[in-house]
């Protein structure tokens, strides 16, 4: 069963999870023709391997720590940070700590 996705107008709740976030899993918050917003759960020591999507993304960390790997290096995202990547550019993520960040995708049409 999908869970459902924000409304146009409605308030969506991206504060950190704190003693919540261990259990916590990754939800898409909403999804439109041209864009798609979703709180990425990440345990320490989790990896997303190399791969890439379309469409330019965002990444704001909202707690913990993750390696991001892009443009032939590998940067730190932590709280309070944003890195975007253009589409198409190859990434990959590790979890330093346990963390949830924004994930935000801009979709082709």
């Amino acid at each position: 069963m999908a869970l459902p996705h924000a409304a146009s107008g409605d308030v969506i709740d991206v504060r950190p999870l704190g003693p919540r976030l261990a259990q916590a899993a990754s939800v898409a918050l909403f999804k439109a023709a041209e864009l798609e917003v979703m709180r990425l759960v990440l345990p320490a020591g989790k990896k997303l391997l190399n791969h890439r999507v379309p469409g330019a993304l965002t990444l704001q960390c909202l707690e913990g720590e993750v390696e991001v790997a892009a443009h032939q290096r590998q940067q730190l995202l932590r709280v309070g940070e944003m890195m975007y990547l253009a589409g198409g550019e190859p990434h990959e993520l590790l979890a330093r700590q346990d963390a949830s960040l924004l994930l935000t995708v801009l979709l082709k049409p």
